[in-house]
């Protein structure tokens, strides 16, 4: 009872799980939505472009690095900021815990 009345959390144990399942989850969900993005848009492209030729062969190399380097650098910055949103929960229900012993 204590737990739907919110008078006991959940410990800290459950937050560092959820953590972990969400670190995975959610570069594979984000990779999941940008190929669907990618197809989304490709057709588009096709019918301007009167072919089929895949985007990534459209691109130059240059263009490949700089679309690889995104990618790269939001992978890393939504895993940082995952991340940062778990501890800054665990951070707080310690100091609850803190407080309500003190």
């Amino acid at each position: 009872m204590d737990y739907l009345t919110f008078n006991t959390f959940i410990s800290i144990e459950v937050l560092i799980v959820f953590y972990y399942l969400g670190a995975v989850i959610l570069p594979v969900g984000a990779w999941f939505v940008a190929l669907w993005l990618l197809r989304k848009y490709q057709l588009l492209g096709d019918a301007y472009q009167k072919g089929k030729t895949a985007t990534w062969d459209l691109l130059n190399k240059q263009q490949r690095f700089w679309l690889v380097l995104f990618g790269l650098v939001f992978f890393l910055l939504m895993e940082l900021f995952w991340r940062l949103l778990f501890e800054f929960l665990i951070a707080y229900m310690q100091m609850r815990d803190a407080l309500v012993q003190g």
